[in-house]
């Protein structure tokens, strides 16, 4: 999962070097902190937040049948 954030993440700012996942794990939730550059926040997130909601989907379609919930959490 922290692949896939890292590879839509990377299509989506101009400067994919700074990309940064980390992932936290618990009993019931499995949390993803995205950072990219103050620059490239904006891309990330998108129009009233609909590109943030589509990696969030994404997500959420692409976690195995564990019964986890994913959170993506877009860190400055």
């Amino acid at each position: 999962m922290k692949a896939l954030i890292e590879f839509i993440a990377g299509k989506l700012v101009d400067q994919p070097e700074k990309i940064e996942v980390s992932q936290q794990e618990d009993d019931e939730t499995i949390t993803l902190e995205l950072r990219v550059a103050q620059e490239d926040l904006g891309k990330v997130i998108g129009k009233q937040g609909r590109t943030a909601r589509a990696m969030r989907a994404v997500l959420a379609a692409a976690v195995p049948g564990e019964g986890k919930r994913t959170r993506l959490e877009i860190v400055e």
